[in-house]
């Protein structure tokens, strides 16, 4: 039973996870295609692109990381040496594979079938033994 229940808390965190990870990038895309836009208007106050660009990718590669940690440090359980790294590395991977989808469309959601994938293996990396006292 505590498999099932480790595994049903990290499907939960990694839920929330992807979600805000998706968030932060989504607005900081949309911020990014804004700044350009106020940029090309002659608004000496624009963002680059490739600032805004970088912007996006860094936070939500720290979201993700953070988000898992946190939530399954609430949600009781210890030992996350597996769980944040893979986590994180199926989010980059994610966003990676799709960030040119929602890159130019305000509101645009990665593929269903990436973030199924990153919540699946992260949720699988959950049941991975490690010594609880040492996985801080």
């Amino acid at each position: 039973m505590t498999s099932l229940s480790r595994l049903l808390k990290a499907i939960v965190v990694t839920v929330l996870a992807v979600a805000a990870a998706h968030l932060i990038l989504s607005d900081t895309l949309n911020l990014g295609l804004m700044g350009q836009a106020a940029a090309s208007l002659g608004s000496p106050q624009g963002y680059s692109y490739d600032q805004a660009f970088t912007t996006a990718l860094m936070n939500t590669a720290l979201v993700m990381p953070l988000v898992l940690w946190i939530g399954m440090r609430i949600a009781g359980e210890r030992g996350l040496k597996v769980v944040v790294p893979v986590g994180t590395a199926g989010w980059i991977a994610a966003v990676w594979h799709g960030v040119d989808l929602i890159d130019d469309r305000p509101g645009a959601i990665l593929p269903w079938h990436s973030l199924a994938l990153v919540v699946a293996v992260t949720a699988l990396a959950s049941l991975v033994p490690t010594r609880a006292g040492n996985g801080r």
